[in-house]
């Protein structure tokens, strides 16, 4: 089945593991050309966007940049753009997360997961709107938030469920800004899934976990990375302002 990415642009922000090298992967067989963000790990990153172009026979490359910072921000969508020729799909994925109850969380901490994980998204959505409003592209924007935006968490993530919470009414926000101009904003919110992150807290505790999920097991990165590729294809041409849970039945609504 054709999904209409042939040839389209992705910049996948947190792109090099986990959920992100999923959607990397998916959206590369689809002929999607991929710029895979990353802060660390260089030759991993670089070795990721290598073999992606080998396996799929899609342009990939590895993009460093912090996506709480302007000027990585700008970089990373000019290098895309430059190299891959455009933007079409920015997928919002990079994230923080710590853990300290609210009552002992330093403000240094707070900061950082806001900084990350919604003022980050902010600075790469404000940059690919302005992309495609410039161009006259009919873009998308994916942002990965978590159940946690809805439900909080009694686990010491405060700051994390604030910040995708934030990014839930951004996104809703927007979606109405710009849908006039045919660019689409959406969210998945995933439950648990078993990347790198999370792995070893799942395997720490896994009884209290697999408790809250009604299939009784964690996602695989490809189960929701399925969802950011509906998005992102022409399947997902009527959907904006939507929140796509893929949780397991943790959300049932």
């Amino acid at each position: 089945m054709d999904m209409g990415l042939h040839s389209k642009v992705a910049l996948i922000t947190g792109g090099s593991s986990g959920l992100g090298a999923a959607a990397a992967l998916l959206l590369a067989q689809e002929g999607c050309r991929v710029a895979v963000n990353y802060i660390e790990g260089d030759e991993k990153a670089r070795a990721f966007a290598e073999k992606l172009k080998k396996d799929t026979g899609s342009d990939c490359l590895a993009v460093y940049g912090d996506v709480s910072k302007e000027k990585d921000a700008d970089r990373m969508v000019e290098e895309t753009t430059a190299k891959l020729g455009g933007l079409d799909i920015l997928v919002n994925n990079a994230a923080c997360l710590k853990k300290n109850y609210l009552k002992d969380m330093p403000v240094e901490e707070w900061q950082l997961v806001l900084d990350v994980n919604l003022t980050g998204t902010f600075l790469l959505t404000q940059r690919a709107v302005k992309y495609f409003l410039d161009h006259g592209i009919a873009g998308k924007v994916i942002s990965v938030i978590s159940q946690s935006a809805f439900n909080g968490t009694g686990s010491g993530h405060a700051h994390y469920s604030a910040s995708k919470a934030g990014i839930v009414g951004m996104s809703l926000s927007l979606a109405r800004e710009v849908a006039k101009d045919r660019i689409l904003v959406n969210c998945v919110a995933p439950g648990i899934i078993e990347t790198p992150m999370v792995r070893e807290k799942i395997q720490n505790n896994k009884e209290c976990y697999m408790r809250t999920i009604p299939v009784g097991r964690p996602a695989q990165p490809v189960e929701v990375a399925y969802a950011v590729l509906f998005l992102a294809s022409k399947m997902g041409d009527y959907l904006t302002g939507a929140t796509i849970d893929v949780s397991g039945g943790m959300m049932m609504r």
